[in-house]
């Protein structure tokens, strides 16, 4: 089997990796010329994936027709903001047969789409039913370290679920599929963004006690918005939803929650950012969700106050005082 994997980030790689392992060919296509030719020449990722020996069947590309054209699968996993320029590159020459796995995390902003609507709004429908979407627990330096993994393959075409899901099962690497599109969407991006409030309680000095209550009660609101677009609630107790949230609010090699806990040190966004050899996809969907809970009436006390912080400029002080401080209510609402 030849498979093609879009990103050569850390995430994409490391899904590389694992289908190497499985004895599959893998082209992953990246820009950057350098890092490319140390992965066919090094069999090495020191940028993304230091100290790791990459599979001898895992070669780089920085052609996305090579990468792409006539493979027997398509991983997609750049930063969700370059997904619809890259479909738009690619269109012309994707297999039409091929499954199209997208591991991308985000609500791209201006439009507000989720990443299955980016997908489906650039590709043709005869690629549509192709289209799965992979999501859960997985840091990438824990997965090529060959941790023992689970995540979430969501298509709505339960053909294309069951295949992606047989590709990508391994000893180290268990998948579970499900139809809710969405759910699995709205889990994956929106659980950067309460990351970065737990970041930010761990940088202010606050203990267990309260990052506890910030996935607990960000998780009331990710399911909130996500019943509301129509995902299924059961969804967000699972690998997607409740499993990636406490894993990116509470791990050390979480870039959302490395964001926060350096805001709650004091630094500048801008300081951070500039220094992060990978995109936080929170920051940016920080402001896509809260535009999209305006839009759909949806309170997210979480999502608006680490917008604040973000984008207003809120002392990250304030922004604990004032989700302390909501109104009384029932648990649940």
């Amino acid at each position: 089997m030849q498979i093609g994997v879009i990103g050569s980030g850390s995430f994409g790689s490391s899904l590389g990796v694992l289908l190497a392992d499985k004895g599959y060919d893998v082209t992953i296509w990246g820009r950057n010329s350098g890092l490319i030719q140390e992965i066919n020449e090094n069999h090495r990722n020191e940028k993304y994936l230091p100290g790791i020996d990459l599979p001898k069947n895992l070669k780089g590309s920085t052609s996305l027709e090579e990468a792409v054209k006539d493979k027997d699968m398509i991983v997609s996993a750049p930063p969700s903001h370059a997904i619809t320029d890259i479909l738009k590159e690619i269109k012309s020459f994707l297999p039409e047969k091929a499954p199209i796995v997208s591991a991308s995390k985000g609500i791209e902003n201006g439009s507000l789409r989720l990443v299955s609507e980016i997908f489906e709004a650039e590709l043709p429908g005869k690629f549509h039913s192709r289209l799965s979407y992979l999501s859960g627990p997985s840091f990438a330096k824990e997965l090529v370290k060959r941790v023992p993994t689970i995540v979430s393959i969501a298509s709505k075409n339960e053909a294309t679920a069951r295949r992606v899901q047989e590709i990508f099962s391994f000893t180290y690497f268990r998948t579970y599929w499900t139809p809710d599109v969405v759910g699995v969407e709205v889990g994956g991006s929106l659980k950067n963004v309460i990351a970065i409030a737990a970041g930010v309680s761990d940088g202010l000095g606050f203990g267990q006690n309260t990052r506890a209550a910030l996935i607990t009660r960000g998780l009331t609101e990710i399911s909130r918005l996500g019943v509301k677009l129509g995902a299924d609630p059961l969804t967000f107790l699972g690998p997607s939803g409740m499993g990636d949230l406490i894993l990116t609010c509470c791990g050390d090699a979480s870039r959302n929650r490395t964001v926060g806990f350096r805001l709650g040190k004091g630094e500048s966004l801008d300081s951070i950012l500039g220094g992060m050899v990978e995109v936080a996809e929170g920051v940016k969907t920080a402001k896509s969700g809260f535009e999209l809970s305006q839009k759909l009436g949806i309170e997210m006390a979480i999502t608006t106050e680490v917008y604040k912080m973000l984008y207003e400029h809120k002392n990250p002080k304030e922004v604990v005082r004032d989700l302390m401080g909501r109104d009384l209510k029932r648990e649940g609402l």
